[in-house]
């Protein structure tokens, strides 16, 4: 009989995978493209789905981890490390870049000029990197079932 032991981590790994490629690979652009969608109307926007999809990762991440320590795995690990990296950019995210791009966009939505930033570049290299590891890591996982 196969393994079930992480099946709540395998599933939220892969969720949360799809969660930041939907949002952070095809709205975030997207949404600029759909008629009477302004620059700052999109940034208000994005704002709101960007807070919300942090705080998906969040209950995904702790899903992870609980299932993980429940299951009595050794937590340190180098494959539970393709894990640890992305919760560290997640940590990153969640109070330094997104507060930094949503005061930026907030200042640029009341009619502020704003001086040229690569943050956003930071952000998207960020979920690249999360999306890779966390494939490869949800991979592993289940290959242990």
């Amino acid at each position: 009989m196969k393994s079930t032991k992480y099946q709540i981590a395998i599933i939220s790994t892969f969720l949360w995978i799809g969660f930041v490629c939907a949002i952070s690979f095809m709205e975030a652009w997207l949404k600029f493209r759909a008629p009477g969608v302004t620059l700052p109307i999109g940034l208000g926007i994005g704002r709101l789905v960007f807070g919300a999809l942090n705080l998906m990762e969040w209950i995904f991440a702790i899903v992870i981890i609980s299932n993980l320590f429940f299951a009595k795995t050794k937590l340190l690990t180098p494959q539970n490390t393709l894990y640890f990296f992305p919760l560290l950019m997640l940590l990153l995210e969640t109070f330094w870049v997104l507060p930094t791009l949503d005061n930026r966009a907030e200042l640029y939505i009341q009619g502020e000029t704003l001086a040229a930033s690569n943050l956003h570049f930071y952000y998207v290299g960020m979920e690249v990197v999360k999306v890779v590891l966390l494939t490869i890591f949800g991979i592993k996982l289940f290959s242990k079932q």
